[in-house]
Formats: C-alpha cells, structure tokens, sequence
C-alpha cells in the first residue's frame, strides 16, 4: 500500500486543492425574450440563439396512447 514518505503541509495540500472550488454560472440575458441563459447557448425559454430561431417550440404535445 502507498504510504507518504514525508506529511503533506496545510498549505501545500491547500494549494493543490485551490482549483477545485466551484465557481457559479455566468448567465446572460436573452436578446429575444430576456430570460437567463447560458452563455453561447441557444435559450431554452424561446429557442432562440444570436437573434434567430434554431429551436422550433411546439405550443402543445401530442402523445399518442400506443406510443406511451
């Protein structure tokens, strides 16, 4: 089994440790609707990205009692 050769210091442990935390978001507002989404990501409120729609919204689903 691994066993350390010398103890690991406070601050050098800390130091190996200092890119773990995690950071939050940075959320971007939407050109189209204005609802928080993430950055260079297409907006799930409206299906929007950079002032065009890639993402059709269906207004209503449609399930079909055999496809369940």
């Amino acid at each position: 089994m691994a066993v350390p050769q010398n103890k690991i210091t406070r601050s050098r442990r800390g130091n190996r440790r200092s890119h773990d935390a995690l950071v939050p978001g940075n959320p971007a507002e939407c050109s189209n609707c204005g609802e928080l989404k993430r950055p260079h990501h297409v907006c799930v409120a409206c299906g929007h990205y950079a002032d065009r729609e890639v993402v059709a919204q269906a207004d209503t689903i449609d399930l079909d009692e055999d496809a369940a």
